[in-house]
This record gives structure tokens, C-alpha cells and sequence, in this order.
């Protein structure tokens, strides 16, 4: 993340070893200045628990629909870049959910043709608007992210056998759905669907986005030095074709060129980085 500004100030807050397969990160960004602030958020492919304190920030997608948000809202797996904005003195908490932490908490919900909704909504009660009206009381965002993992402590369910070889399985040269099959004695179209069911996205998607996600890494590395972005070198390094595809993949993703991603990094809010 960005370092402190004097008027927009983000965080990136870890969590305990106890919740590391439960959330990679919270998210804590506040707008202390006399107007609003508008931020593109990258895609994380993780499903989000967004609280809004102060006025209601807004949400603006590729399609330019406007969501405004009050007090809560849950949305993903994040898939394309989206713009947010922050009225003067208002802030935000996002946990980011880890694989399928989140349908660990709330079961099988499909957010297809939902942008964004309620949290309560989920789980029929209204616990999260009570967890709201909890944390607009507590002021520092270190406390008020341990107040959401005491709370989470009470819904979560243990990861099944198949999610968790799924969230574990790390070689790039076998087929994750093949081998998992095998292993479990399972069908690979079963393992399939409880890849889709629990993460909310195929194996095929979530492998295009990490490609991409890491040509950005290698972009902000080279920035960070200030070398010169070597863009033949990021094709090869990532597995690109050719540009095209690259070009490809920063329109499907962010919805810019490579070439206007790194006009417009600081207005970019990457939560992958470390």
C-alpha cells in the first residue's frame, strides 16, 4: 500500500496465525479532508465484508452502476477492478476473505447477478448491523479488526477434507482437479463444482488472474526502483503469447492499457501488496 497521506490515510492490518486461513488482511482507509476521494480497486478474486463509517462511500463499477453503501456490504469474488469514493471524514474496514473462508461462515450463496448485498441478508438476523453499531464505538482499526475476528469465532465452521487440499495444493504443472480427484476417489466434475461452490470461481479463472496479478507485481517492483517498465520481459517472465494478450487481460481485469495502468498507479489501490 500507498504510504500515509496527510488527508487520505489506508492500512494494511494482518491477521493471527489463528485466522490465517480465514482472511489474508484487513483493509482500513479514511478520507480526513474537506472532499471526496476516489480510488480504482484492483481484483482480488476474494469476497469482501466491507463496514462504512461516516457518510455512505460509493461504490461505481466497469458498467458505471453505483452502489452506495451505509453501514455494510458483502461482494465477490471481486473479479474486475471498481471504483470507490470516501465523502470528507468517512472511513471503511475491509476484511478480505481467504479461499473459501466465506463460504465456511455463510454456506452455499451464489453471488451471481448481485453486485453487492447486506450481510444480514445472508444470515437472516441482523448480527452484522450490530457489529456495526459496535465498532463505529471503537475508534483505533487495530481494535476493531479484533473485535470482528472474536465475533467471526462464533459462526465459523471447520474447512471440509476437499477445501482444504483445494486452498493447499500448489503445483502449477499438475491439474489440481485431476490429482484431488484421484486422491479423494471422487469425480473430477464433483470436484469441480465444490471448487466453484466454496471459492466461488474455477481453477481455469483464478490461474489467468494470478498471471496477471503477477506482471502488476513485477510493474510495481520496477516503478518502486524506478527502472524502466520492460514489458517484452513481463510476457515471457508471466507466460504471455504476445502483448495482445497482456493488453488483453489489463482490459478484462481493470479495464485500462498497461501503458495507462502505470499513468494512473497512484490512484490504484492494489490490496495484494505487501
Amino acid at each position: 500500500m500507498q504510504e500515509l497521506q496527510p488527508e487520505y490515510n489506508e492500512l494494511r492490518i494482518s491477521v493471527p496465525e489463528k485466522f490465517a486461513n480465514v482472511f489474508t488482511h484487513f483493509y482500513f482507509a479514511e478520507n480526513i479532508s474537506d472532499h471526496p476521494v476516489t480510488k480504482k480497486l484492483l481484483p482480488t478474486y476474494q469476497t469482501i465484508l466491507l463496514f462504512c463509517f461516516g457518510e455512505s462511500a460509493s461504490m461505481t463499477t466497469r458498467e458505471n452502476t453505483k452502489i452506495s453503501v451505509d453501514k455494510c456490504m458483502v461482494s465477490g469474488p471481486v473479479r474486475q477492478a471498481f471504483e470507490y469514493t470516501l465523502p470528507p471524514r468517512t472511513s471503511i474496514l475491509v476484511a478480505n476473505f481467504k479461499d473459501n473462508a466465506f463460504f465456511r461462515f455463510f454456506g452455499k450463496f451464489s453471488m451471481e447477478n448481485k453486485v453487492v448485498t447486506h450481510p444480514d441478508e445472508l444470515l437472516e438476523e441482523n448480527c452484522f448491523t450490530s457489529v456495526w453499531q459496535q465498532l463505529s464505538e471503537i475508534t483505533s482499526p487495530t481494535a476493531q479488526v479484533d473485535h470482528i475476528l472474536k465475533f467471526c469465532s462464533l459462526y465459523l465452521k471447520e474447512q471440509d477434507s476437499t477445501g482444504q487440499l483445494l486452498s493447499s495444493f500448489e503445483n502449477e504443472h499438475l491439474s489440481a482437479i485431476k490429482v484431488i480427484a484421484e486422491e479423494t476417489r471422487q469425480t473430477e466434475r464433483n470436484i469441480q463444482r465444490k471448487q466453484k461452490e466454496q471459492f466461488g470461481y474455477s481453477l481455469k479463472e483464478i490461474s489467468r488472474y494470478q498471471r496477471f496479478l503477477k506482471a502488476i507485481k513485477i510493474i510495481e517492483e520496477e516503478t518502486s526502483k524506478q527502472n524502466p517498465v520492460q514489458w517484452f520481459a513481463i510476457i515471457d517472465e508471466c507466460g504471455y503469447y504476445d502483448q495482445s494478450q497482456l493488453i488483453h487481460d489489463f482490459r478484462h481485469f481493470i479495464n485500462i492499457s498497461p501503458a495507462q495502468y502505470l499513468k494512473f498507479q497512484q490512484d490504484i489501490c492494489n490490496p495484494k501488496s505487501k
